[in-house]
C-alpha cells in the first residue's frame, strides 16, 4: 500500500521592524549632529585595517565531486485502533470481542546520484527498509514482526539534450519502483505485513527486478518493461510480469493511456494469473477549459487467461472544486466495479486484483475498514462520495461515504441471499507541521450490512482509528 499524499505555513512578517526602524534613524540622527559640531575641532583617528579571519574548510562528503548526489531520509509512526470491526473471529474468544489495536513503525535512509556523461546523464539510487509491527497486532497484519532489508538498488541512462527531444530515451534496470496510472491495477512492487511487518506502512514498494525502457517525444510516453515482485516470503506466489504502456498528455490536465499486461506465477499457488492477459484503458480529463475546477477519470480493465479466467472492471468519476470559495471544497463521487465468479458457467470470472496501490485518501484500498481488512477489488461494486477541504496551507481534511455491494452472491450457500455488504464513512486529516513533519488522522465507522449478518452473524457497527506521523528529509 502507497500511502504514497507539500505544503507548509505562511509565516507572518516580524511585527517589532516598525520599531527597529525608528530607534536606527534615531541614532543616526544623534551621531550626524555630534559629528558636525567636533568634525572642526579634530581629526578622526586612523582605523585600523581588520585582520581577515581564516576562511573555514568545507567539509568533504567522502563521495567523489563529480555526480551530483542527494540524501533522503524518510520514516513513519503509526497507532492503529479497532473497536468491534476485525469482520471475522481471529482468534478463539468466547466474549465476541472483536476489537484490537496495534503499532507500527519504519526507517528508510537512501542516498540518490547523477553524472553528467557529455549532454546524457547517468543516475541511481540505492536505499534501504527497516520496518516493525509491534504492541500486539492482531494476526491479520502479520502478529510482532520486524525487518531490514534492501529497498531501491538501480542504475539508468537518459539521454539529456544529445538528442533533439530533452531525455527522449531513458533506461532503468535494477530494485525500483514503477506504476501505471493511479494505481488501479499496478503499483505495489514489494509484498509487506506477515514476516515482514509494516502492513499499513506499506514503506516497500520497489519490485524485485525491475527492467524499464521509456521513449518520450513531446507529449507522448511509451514504456516497456519486466516486472518481478517481492513478495512477502510465506505468500510468494511467483508473480512476475512484462508489458507496454503507452500515454498521450494533452495540457497539463488531461492524460489518455493504454496498457498490455503478460503475467506469469506459480501454478499451484495463482494458476489463474499464470498465463493471464491484461488490457487496460484510461483518462484523466478536465476536458473544459471554460470550467477547469471540473474533472473526470474512468478507467477499464479486462482480463483473459483461456478457460482459467475472464473477467472486467471498471470504474468513472466525476469532481468539481469551488477554487475561488475559503477551503477550496471538491465534492466527487466514484462508481467502480470488479466483477464477480458467476457460479453457473466453467469459467471464473471473479476479478483478480493484481498489484493495487495509494494515490489518495480511496484509492485503490476503498475504505480505511472495508478495503483495508475484509474485501478486496473483486466481485465488489462501490459507491464512492467525497468531500475534501483545504482550511490552510498545510491542512487538507475531508470526509469519505462508500457503499459495498457484492456483484455475486457466494457459491453453494442458499443461505446467503443479500448482496449488501456495508456501509462507511471516513473521516481524514493530514496536517503539514513543516517542511518535514506530516500528522495524519483517520477516524472510521461502518454499518454491517445483510450480507454481513448472513455470512459471518455480525450486526454490531464496525469502529476504526488510526494516527500516523511522517518524517521526510
Amino acid at each position: 500500500m502507497d500511502r504514497t499524499v507539500g505544503r507548509s505555513p505562511v509565516w507572518a512578517a516580524d511585527s517589532s521592524r516598525g520599531r527597529w526602524r525608528a530607534l536606527v534613524a534615531t541614532g543616526l540622527g544623534l551621531a550626524v549632529l555630534t559629528g558636525a559640531a567636533q568634525a572642526r575641532a579634530q581629526e578622526p583617528a586612523p582605523t585600523p585595517t581588520p585582520t581577515p579571519a581564516p576562511a573555514e574548510e568545507e567539509r568533504s562528503t567522502g563521495l567523489p565531486k563529480a555526480g551530483h548526489w542527494t540524501f533522503n531520509l524518510d520514516a513513519g509512526l503509526g497507532g492503529f485502533g479497532f473497536a468491534n470491526s476485525l469482520y471475522t473471529n481471529v482468534r478463539p474468544d468466547p466474549s465476541g470481542n472483536l476489537g484490537d489495536n496495534w503499532a507500527e513503525s519504519f526507517v528508510k535512509p537512501a542516498i540518490s546520484a547523477s553524472f553528467d556523461v557529455g549532454k546524457s546523464e547517468l543516475y541511481g539510487k540505492a536505499s534501504a527498509v527497516g520496518e516493525r509491527t509491534f504492541a500486539a497486532p492482531p494476526s491479520l497484519v502479520g502478529e510482532d514482526a520486524s525487518s531490514f532489508k534492501i529497498e531501491d538498488a538501480y542504475l539508468g541512462w537518459r539521454s539529456g539534450k544529445s538528442t533533439g527531444t530533452e531525455n527522449l530515451l531513458d533506461f532503468t534496470v535494477g530494485r525500483t519502483q514503477y506504476k501505471i496510472g493511479h494505481g488501479l491495477l499496478l503499483w505495489d512492487g514489494g509484498g509487506e505485513g506477515g514476516s515482514r511487518g509494516g502492513y499499513w506502512s506499506n514503506a516497500r514498494k520497489a519490485w524485485q527486478f525491475a527492467a524499464v525502457g521509456r521513449l518520450k517525444p513531446k507529449n507522448n510516453n511509451l514504456e516497456l518493461f519486466y516486472l518481478d515482485r517481492d513478495e512477502v516470503p510465506e505468500s510468494d506466489t511467483g508473480t512476475r510480469l512484462w508489458g507496454g504502456n503507452y500515454e498521450l498528455s494533452l495540457g497539463e490536465a488531461n492524460t489518455i493511456g493504454l496498457t498490455y499486461l503478460k503475467f506469469y506465477a506459480d501454478k499451484d499457488k495463482k494458476p489463474s494469473r499464470d498465463g493471464l492477459n491484461v488490457y487496460n484503458a484510461r483518462a484523466f480529463v478536465a476536458p473544459f477549459k471554460s470550467v477547469p475546477d471540473l474533472s473526470f477519470e474512468a478507467e477499464y480493465a479486462h482480463e483473459a487467461n483461456g478457460d482459467l479466467l475472464k473477467s472486467d472492471a471498471w470504474t468513472a468519476q466525476a469532481g468539481y472544486q469551488l477554487s475561488k470559495v475559503a477551503w477550496k471544497p471538491k465534492l466527487s463521487y466514484r462508481y467502480a466495479f470488479f466483477e464477480g465468479d458467476d457460479p453457473n458457467t466453467a469459467t471464473n470470472e471473479g476479478f483478480d486484483s493484481l498489484l493495487p496501490g495509494f494515490y489518495d485518501w480511496g484509492t485503490w484500498w476503498q475504505g480505511e475498514i472495508a478495503g483495508e481488512y475484509f474485501v478486496s477489488n473483486s466481485n465488489l461494486v462501490s459507491s464512492q462520495l467525497r468531500l475534501h477541504l483545504t482550511p490552510s496551507e498545510s491542512v487538507g481534511t475531508g470526509l469519505v461515504a462508500y457503499t459495498f455491494k457484492l456483484d455475486k452472491l457466494p457459491v453453494n450457500d442458499p443461505t446467503i441471499t443479500s448482496k449488501d455488504i456495508a456501509f462507511e464513512l471516513d473521516a481524514y486529516c493530514d496536517w503539514k507541521l513543516n517542511k518535514a513533519f506530516t500528522v495524519s488522522f483517520v477516524a472510521a465507522y461502518a454499518n454491517p450490512q445483510k450480507f454481513v449478518e448472513q455470512a459471518y452473524d455480525r450486526t454490531k457497527n464496525f469502529a476504526y482509528g488510526m494516527i500516523y506521523i511522517a518524517y521526510s528529509y
